[in-house]
């Protein structure tokens, strides 16, 4: 195979994932033009169109998802060759691309920036915050951060992180004018916030009291798909609300907040890097691992 067309063939792959020409362009490097001029050139050595494309969207034709199909394990064989040169280096190198919840990013993620670009020079870390679930492969990510209960069951998972501790809170106005509850049978009488994946499906409340577990499926007028709005709710007086204690732990001892059904709202285990079971570790992935676990 000439080396162009293996190079066109990876803009393919790269606009498929992301369905994106300009994206599929910044993750290579490339300008737009060049991206674009690349698939062209492919379609016409193939004869076929392997894009339907808009003004504001691009996808797949049937011709190219059976590229694509045929392709990604081919694609997949030379990524895995060109990392096993990193055996021959003094130190890992290439890109790092982490998919992670926004919280996890900071109290996780973070932490670890400096230290991990201090230390590995060569390598390059893409970070994307993303509150939804997402499949980390098909969008070409390396690794992803979730709560246990939010990983894939192929996936293989790391626990990383501190240990965590969700809670149940209002504001001193809101608890004023529909009182505090004692027991989670009463958050069905609540105003609740609630949390809405990306699925559709909406989070449960997970509380415990010895030995006695209960998921709710509480209440409410407002459902949101991001944490920091169930914070500004919650602040508001709108409802309760159910985060981490990290995230409202200043705000409560401002008075700003308060927390309510404390014992009923245990530690649980922290958060969770999972990768592909099937696909070898790189490097780089391990080598974050390693330092993210020693944290």
């Amino acid at each position: 195979m000439q080396l162009d067309n293996l190079s066109h063939l990876a803009v393919f792959a790269a606009v498929a994932r992301l369905g994106s020409f300009r994206k599929a362009a910044a993750e290579l490097s490339l300008s737009a033009s060049a991206a674009s001029y690349a698939v062209r050139t492919l379609e016409d050595r193939l004869g076929v169109g392997l894009f339907n494309r808009t003004t504001r969207s691009v996808s797949l034709t049937e011709a190219g998802r059976h590229l694509l199909e045929r392709l990604q394990p081919a694609l997949g064989s030379v990524s895995s060759a060109l990392e096993e040169m990193n055996l021959f280096r003094a130190s890992p190198s290439g890109t790092l691309r982490i998919n992670t919840f926004r919280d996890a990013a900071l109290v996780v993620v973070a932490p670890l920036v400096e230290r991990f670009l201090r230390m590995y020079p060569d390598i390059q870390l893409d970070i994307v915050s993303d509150d939804g679930l997402v499949d980390i492969v098909g969008m070409g990510f390396d690794v992803g951060i979730r709560y246990e209960e939010s990983v894939p069951e192929d996936m293989v998972a790391v626990p990383v992180g501190p240990e965590q501790r969700f809670v149940v809170i209002g504001s001193p106005a809101y608890i004023a004018r529909r009182g505090e509850p004692k027991h989670p049978d009463d958050l069905m009488r609540h105003d609740c916030i609630r949390y809405r994946f990306r699925s559709g499906a909406f989070y449960k409340w997970e509380l415990a009291k010895d030995g006695v577990q209960l998921q709710l499926d509480v209440p409410g007028r407002l459902s949101v798909g991001d944490s920091e709005l169930i914070l500004r709710a919650a602040l508001d007086g709108v409802a309760l609300g159910f985060l981490p204690e990290h995230k409202v732990r200043a705000l409560v001892a401002e008075g700003k907040l308060v927390c309510v059904l404390e014992d009923w709202c245990p530690p649980m285990a922290g958060m969770m890097m999972y990768y592909p079971r099937q696909r070898q570790m790189t490097s780089a992935l391990r080598a974050f691992i390693d330092l993210a676990r020693a944290a």
